[in-house]
């Protein structure tokens, strides 16, 4: 059964930057497709980006597109959420999922596994 771990997150000031990572303990078609999500307090949890394995496909929420670059590493278990110019509606938990390969990207029980979770937290 494959894990996934996030790192990655921390306090940063509105304007900066944060890169997350997910790494999955190991390869298997449940990361065909890996994606983002996030949860702040008292809110659903929402889709950030996602791509598939081969990257031919990267999908973005509205509300990250062009802040956000998501990507796999050399390492080819892990897929990192670049945050560029983060802003204090950010501030969430970021959840990394795996899926086989799928392209409805935002539907949540498309994904199989889940991550713990790493917590961003951007202030004002």
């Amino acid at each position: 059964q494959v894990q996934l771990v996030e790192s990655g997150g921390g306090l940063v000031r509105a304007g900066g930057s944060l890169r997350l990572s997910c790494v999955a303990s190991v390869r298997t078609s449940n990361t065909d497709t890996t994606a983002w999500f996030r949860q702040a307090p008292g809110k659903e949890r929402e889709f950030v980006a996602a791509m598939t394995w081969s990257g031919g496909d990267t999908v973005y929420s509205d509300s990250v597109k062009g802040r956000f670059l998501i990507s796999r590493g050399y390492d080819m278990n892990a897929v990192h959420l670049q945050m560029n110019n983060l802003k204090p509606e950010d501030t969430a938990v970021y959840y990394c999922a795996g899926a086989p390969f799928t392209r409805d990207f935002y539907q949540t029980n498309e994904y199989v596994v889940w991550g713990r979770g790493t917590q961003v937290t951007v202030s004002s």
